[in-house]
């Protein structure tokens, strides 16, 4: 068997360093340890290269569908995938995963798909591209249920995992009593709460890619008379040094930001909270999407009301009041990670699931397949990847469902 992962953006300093990005090639690099693996990415250069026994090829120079910059395509996608048994995508909602099912389809491949969150100019804004793929493999029940597919047979939850040997309790570092935040300083991750809610006499380290300079200037802002720290551009050995030292690590996401921003999905699993407990450290999450499935209330650390400082504040002070029962909390966290939450049990899943389709696509579904591949693919490339006034009518036709709100047309998401 050959299974081959497909992902708009490479996860590193060459890419996005972001929870989807790890996750797809964390995947990989595991599963290539069971079975013959490649990650199939895209980027500004062509290069092949090999991470253990992972084979990850980056397409060079795509096409940035209506400039997406997280919505790239390159007819040498179809070249990568030609020696799959399985081709697995991450990201439903982009052009890359809608043609590679297509494509599948029409050459009797079975195809995956697990939906990270992102999306972009996508035909499944206009129809349903669900049954383009044999299996919908979620990292989490609320996502399996919040995309609808809770009764449907072909839709399983797999989980995600972390590398609890990398990602594991230290002997030399010493816990420093501080809370601590990973990830993108974006509206929905509350970061804002959690500096309303730090204590007086606590100190917050806040960690993640270096946001643009509103987010910073407000944040600092809000942070001010008070202990918080940013560091950003950490490797992942200084991350784990992070994780090992704090007090708890903290995720307070939310649905609704504070500047009125709404976010219907805000997390479908919650990375940074699995490495956090994997390395022995309790942790705190707001009642929000995936995340209580990850924190046990009173058992791995606590699971708070989002939107509120004063509660969140409560649960910080009371772990640092307790520190024996913190670390119960922190052993409890990490026994957590290995009973349920690790790679190999990831890929266990995942192949299982592979497996348990059996499909013959008759001749006449892969020659209609094969006739929407081309028929897109002409579409797209004549007149030098713009899409002519044939397709005008198309394009103004009110998009009916999709990840995009309704009534939307391809010409208003051009425009975006």
């Amino acid at each position: 068997m050959k299974v081959v992962h497909v992902v708009p953006a490479l996860f590193g300093p060459d890419g996005i360093v972001g929870g989807a990005e790890r996750y797809a090639f964390e995947l990989a690099r595991h599963m290539a340890a069971q079975v013959e693996t490649m990650l199939v990415t895209f980027g500004d250069e062509d290069r092949d290269e090999t991470v253990d026994r992972l084979r990850v090829r980056v397409i060079g120079n795509p096409w940035h569908v209506r400039g997406q910059r997280t919505n790239p395509f390159s007819f040498g996608l179809f070249s990568a995938l030609r020696g799959a048994d399985i081709v697995h995508c991450h990201q439903q909602h982009v052009l890359a995963s809608s043609l590679a099912a297509l494509w599948c389809r029409g050459t009797g491949r079975r195809v995956f798909v697990s939906d990270l969150g992102g999306g972009g100019w996508d035909v499944s804004a206009y129809v349903s591209t669900d049954g383009w793929f044999d299996g919908h493999l979620h990292l989490s029940e609320y996502s399996r249920r919040v995309y609808g597919q809770e009764e449907e047979a072909r839709a399983r939850v797999v989980m995600g995992g972390v590398d609890v040997e990398k990602f594991s309790p230290g002997e030399r570092e010493v816990r420093t009593g501080a809370p601590l935040f990973v990830g993108r300083l974006l509206p929905h991750k509350g970061v804002d709460d959690l500096i309303r809610a730090l204590p007086p006499e606590m100190t917050l380290t806040i960690v993640g890619p270096q946001p643009d300079a509103d987010t910073v200037a407000g944040l600092h802002a809000l942070a001010r008379g008070k202990h918080v720290h940013f560091k950003h551009g950490l490797s992942d050995e200084e991350l784990i040094k992070e994780y090992r030292r704090a007090l708890c690590v903290v995720l307070p996401s939310v649905y609704r930001a504070a500047d009125g921003s709404e976010t219907r999905v805000p997390e479908l699993l919650g990375q940074t909270l699995l490495e956090g407990m994997a390395c022995g450290t309790p942790a705190i999450c707001t009642n929000v999407a995936s995340l209580p499935e990850i924190v046990e209330d009173w058992m791995t650390g606590f699971v708070v009301p989002p939107h509120d400082p004063q509660a969140l504040g409560q649960k910080l002070r009371w772990l640092h009041e307790h520190p024996e029962r913190a670390r119960e909390m922190g052993r409890a966290a990490r026994q957590r990670v290995l009973d349920r939450f690790t790679w190999r049990q990831v890929v266990r899943r995942c192949l299982e699931a592979y497996t348990a389709v059996n499909r013959s696509a008759g001749l006449a579904k892969q020659l209609a397949a094969m006739m929407i591949v081309v028929l897109l693919i002409a579409g797209f490339t004549r007149g030098a990847w713009t899409i002519t006034t044939q397709y005008r009518n198309v394009l103004e036709q009110p998009a009916v469902e999709g990840p995009f709100p309704p009534g939307w047309t391809l010409v208003d998401l051009a425009k975006r």
